[in-house]
């Protein structure tokens, strides 16, 4: 490629980037004189490329408006993150239900590539591989993810038609506060006002984008309650879904060790007040470092609740945690508990 042409190339991607650009501003950052700036600008337009001219003092050039951009002009490290964001996005499940979207979309990018460049990034698509896989189920309609971003942004209410994880179907009108990607799927935080006061957080409540099957954007605007963390509240959502299990451990320990073991997504973690005298209910736990951990790291009392569908993964995590516990609820967590301690004794033995 001759520096002609790619000087008027990089014109172009100057252009490309907006705004009005001065004829000084054009000439210095391509290193060339004011009248070689105004020859590539006739290069452009002998290229159909519609260039405007703004006359005046503070006049320069800038793309017409409404103009589509040419194949695009890529860096190599600019196509690799386009590259690695489509791979990223596919093996964690967050491409929409048009399964084929993110090849298409690699496909094309390196047909409008220099040929060097896309038989590198092919190569790549070719022997590269991921360790996370996308988590089974359906993915949410690009309509309903794009349409609720877009209403999101604007603050404005939605229709939704809505399965629950019960498969009752209902249409609702939701206040979408935010979108959260978590663990290959797509949530909506949102306040449903027909909803009430259910879960100690008014109507607010987290909804999974691939069971709106329908969705409208209505008129009016709303305001997001101040200080409102969308990620916080799907994890909390996820973590007090109404399983068969509701599940309350006391563990004396700080809230980081217990999240290493038990995300937010899986329990509400809330520290006990010393004031409540759980340390004098409790036996006395021996000086020093009985289990390698100095005895600050090991914090006060925590109370964790989670509902789970099942019991039986639950003494392993605890066994897990290291740590001082006390089973609040239910009974048949104790005795899984004991039968775990058993088989570990038993083992221990050998």
């Amino acid at each position: 490629m001759t520096t002609t042409t790619t000087r008027v190339l990089a014109l172009l991607e100057i252009l490309q980037g907006g705004g009005l650009h001065t004829v000084p501003d054009l000439s210095a950052r391509l290193a060339v004189d004011e009248r070689t700036v105004r020859r590539y600008v006739r290069h452009l337009l002998d290229l159909d490329v519609p260039v405007d001219a703004v006359r005046g003092r503070y006049g320069g050039y800038r793309l017409a408006p409404g103009y589509r951009m040419p194949p695009l002009m890529l860096t190599d490290e600019e196509a690799l993150a386009v590259v690695l964001g489509l791979l990223a996005a596919q093996s964690a499940g967050l491409v929409t239900a048009s399964a084929a979207a993110s090849e298409s979309a690699a496909a094309k990018l390196r047909r409008v590539l220099p040929k060097p460049l896309a038989r590198r990034l092919a190569a790549l698509l070719e022997t590269a591989d991921v360790t996370a896989r996308p988590r089974p189920g359906a993915a949410p309609e690009t309509a309903v993810l794009l349409g609720l971003a877009e209403a999101t942004h604007q603050q404005r209410p939605v229709n939704l038609t809505y399965t629950d994880r019960k498969g009752r179907r209902t249409d609702r009108t939701v206040l979408p506060y935010g979108l959260v990607a978590h663990a290959g799927r797509w949530y909506l935080a949102g306040a449903d006002p027909a909803a009430g006061d259910g879960d100690g957080d008014g109507n607010v409540r987290t909804f999974r984008l691939d069971r709106i099957a329908a969705l409208s954007v209505r008129s009016g605007s709303f305001v997001v309650p101040a200080a409102f963390d969308p990620v916080a509240r799907v994890l909390n959502g996820l973590a007090r879904t109404p399983w068969a299990h509701e599940v309350s451990v006391r563990v004396r320990a700080g809230v980081p060790h217990v999240r290493r073991h038990l995300p937010a997504d899986l329990a509400t973690v809330v520290p006990i007040p010393a004031a409540a005298g759980i340390d004098d209910a409790e036996p006395a736990e021996p000086d020093g470092e009985p289990d390698g951990t100095p005895e600050a790291d090991q914090g006060g009392w925590v109370r964790v609740r989670l509902r789970a569908e099942r019991l039986d993964w639950i003494p392993p995590v605890l066994a897990a945690l290291d740590r001082p516990f006390v089973i609040e609820h239910p009974a048949e967590l104790r005795d899984l508990v004991r039968g775990l301690a058993r088989r570990l004794d038993a083992c221990a033995d050998r």
